[in-house]
């Protein structure tokens, strides 16, 4: 059921009306219809209550405005639970009234909405699909406009991670992205594999030489003339297209959910057209290196040593550990930017979730102190959780070679910052990286994500990116 938000009255159709728990007001239906209502918001779980009049339903929701990362979660629930009510009672057009202090929480409501109604049916027959729209009135200008731009970069994050790979190869989403990013004016190159050789993208190369399709790599640009950075915030995202762990193969059951590979270049991208959409007065770049890591006789196999762009000699013992090679190329690669600060979201390891289940993704941090508070704020406002993992050396001493700069992989234990640790090595800026890999797909359903993509990461870097935008603008 696809959603479409107006500021505009309308006072046909059904009316929903929210306000303060334990703070009724007054209700457009019978005194009858008031008690019953009164009578179901009692129960102190109850927060939305649908009750059909003439012409249409009256809907009474509950809100607590409590600022924190439960009670966020809670709201986004609700929205879910709004939408169910909604198909059950057939209703198409809603009316919003909202008092002004519960509109931040009534939008949680409407995000967890926004999730709700996602569904990945391109591939169904037409009996599978929902085409009838919600139409959802009564928004302030401002709160619609932030709706639909979330709406959009969400739908088209969450397309390209479940696209199944013969559906999604490289080209194909560097051919999407540079199409969905020219829509809102964003500058986009994409490089095939002479540029990318060019630039001696050793570790690109090497992950993409068991493949017959190329590689790629995206370079997006959004510079609004009204730019408050100087220097650019750069996303680095793992584009790893589908990976079967090419010459070191995953199991079959490993294998099943790799079209999600590339959510990290999937995210990065979709955040600068959020930031185009809202205009948000900041100069961002997106990197997004593209590949498949296939398995074939002319691929990688373990104690092969690469060139990585910037000279680093790396010796591939495990060529499941593919994300970090292609991630170094663009890391190096950001340093010609001059960044103001660096953020790489990827799918990295197993071992972060191992550490955190599915809760939250890992983080880590050098030399980027005051961007990981603003992150740790946007964590609590976004309810989409971090924890913080170091980066001491200690940790570097497994990734020493014998015959190379580096190893590509650690020993058996805290995967997920050894990797970092390997990322580290090719950053000379402050910088912050996200393994985002046990956040990324639910393969069981979600209460407002669902089954699948699960579009993680956007909630978090949209407010993240807010609060700089308040810093740069208040000094």
């Amino acid at each position: 059921m696809p959603v479409k938000f107006k500021s505009s009255k309308d006072k046909k159709g059904s009316a929903l009306i929210v306000f303060a728990s334990g703070n009724m007001p007054e209700l457009p239906c019978s005194e009858g219809v008031k008690d019953y209502i009164k009578s179901r918001l009692a129960d102190s779980d109850q927060r939305l209550v649908c009750v059909p009049t003439y012409p249409g339903h009256v809907l009474a929701m509950a809100l607590q405005d409590a600022p924190n990362p439960e009670s966020v979660e809670a709201r986004r629930q609700l929205g879910s639970s709004l939408l169910k009510e909604l198909r059950q009672a057939g209703i198409h057009s809603l009316q919003v009234t909202c008092p002004p202090e519960l509109e931040k929480a009534l939008t949680h409501v409407l995000e967890g909405l926004i999730f709700s109604t996602y569904e990945f049916n391109i591939h169904k027959n037409k009996s599978g699909k929902t085409s009838e729209s919600l139409i959802i009135s009564g928004l302030d200008k401002k709160t619609v406009r932030a709706l639909e731009a979330l709406q959009t970069s969400l739908e088209k994050l969450r397309h390209w991670v479940n696209a199944p790979f013969n559906h999604l190869s490289a080209q194909d989403m560097a051919k999407s992205a540079e199409a969905f990013l020219k829509e809102s004016g964003i500058q986009v190159e994409v490089m095939g594999r002479k540029k990318i050789a060019a630039l001696r993208m050793g570790g690109l190369l090497g992950v993409n030489q068991a493949s017959p399709r190329e590689p790629r790599f995206v370079v997006a640009h959004y510079k609004p003339d009204r730019a408050l950075n100087k220097k650019p915030v750069v996303l680095v995202g793992k584009g790893v297209v589908f990976d079967t762990g090419g010459a070191s193969l995953k199991t079959a059951t490993g294998m099943m959910t790799m079209k999600n590979d590339m959510t990290g270049a999937a995210l990065a991208l979709s955040i600068l057209r959020l930031a185009a959409d809202l205009e948000w007065p900041l100069h961002l770049v997106a990197l997004a290196p593209l590949t498949d890591n296939m398995l074939s006789p002319q691929g990688l196999v373990p104690g092969d040593v690469i060139t990585m762009s910037d000279g680093t000699t790396v010796e591939v013992l495990n060529t499941d550990a593919e994300g970090r090679l292609i991630l170094a190329d663009a890391l190096v690669y950001a340093r010609h930017l001059n960044p103001e600060l660096v953020v790489d979201v990827a799918t990295l390891t197993g071992a972060v979730g191992r550490a955190l289940s599915d809760v939250a993704a890992g983080a880590f941090e050098k030399n980027a102190p005051f961007y990981r508070g603003l992150l740790e704020e946007a964590s609590e406002e976004s309810a989409e959780r971090i924890v913080w993992f170091p980066l001491w050396s200690a940790y570097g001493d497994s990734l020493k070679s014998d015959v190379a700069d580096l190893k590509n992989i650690g020993g058996q234990d805290a995967g997920h910052i050894t990797a970092a640790k390997f990322l580290e090595h090719f950053t000379d800026y402050p910088w912050i990286h996200l393994d985002i890999a046990a956040v990324a797909f639910a393969e069981k359903a979600h209460p407002y994500r669902g089954k699948g993509a699960t579009g993680w990461g956007l909630l978090l870097l949209k407010s993240f990116f807010t609060r700089l935008c308040q810093h740069l603008q208040h000094g």
